[in-house]
């Protein structure tokens, strides 16, 4: 008998907790916008890079989230004449869900950054990847801090960032 109401008593836990999470792993889904500033490391050059970021997250799963993400940013790296100025990505991400707070993220995408020499200026595209951790401070407000590389065409170089951000959802 004891056993049986152990049983229920455990099953009855289970069943108000899983709705439970399952609403607070929903702040992790929908539209989400918010701003990034970090240490950014191009062609041996470190500067502070800084910018806006948008995307949309889909459940996939219970504790899986898809979706695109697009970004502008801009960044103080630069020397000698050569500037590096506007970067512009889009990528997909994928997230888990570690607890109710906390999604781990990796990503994917296309990147397109103005180099300026001397006054005039091409564009390098190349691959961006890498990943990070968002924190929901609050089911609407999110904290975020990640890694991005770059492997730009035509070897050209590559690109490191260290970004933390605070966002919106929507």
């Amino acid at each position: 008998m004891k056993t049986v109401i152990f049983a229920a008593a455990a099953a009855a836990a289970f069943a108000v907790s899983a709705p439970a999470f399952a609403q607070e792993a929903a702040s992790f889904t929908g539209p989400r916008a918010g701003v990034t500033m970090g240490y950014d490391k191009f062609d041996g050059e470190d500067g502070f890079s800084y910018g806006v970021t948008a995307g949309y997250d889909l459940a996939l799963a219970p504790r899986v989230t898809f979706g695109p993400e697009v970004s502008f940013g801009d960044t103080t790296t630069g020397e000698g004449g050569v500037e590096i100025s506007r970067d512009l990505a889009a990528s997909v991400r994928l997230g888990y869900i570690v607890t109710p707070q906390i999604l781990a993220f990796a990503k994917v995408g296309y990147a397109d950054t103005r180099v300026d020499v001397g006054g005039a200026g091409f564009a390098v595209e190349g691959v961006r990847y890498g990943g990070g951790l968002e924190f929901a401070a609050r089911p609407n407000i999110y904290i975020s801090a990640e890694y991005q590389r770059t492997e730009y065409e035509a070897n050209f170089g590559g690109r490191d960032a260290g970004v933390v951000g605070i966002g919106f959802r929507f």
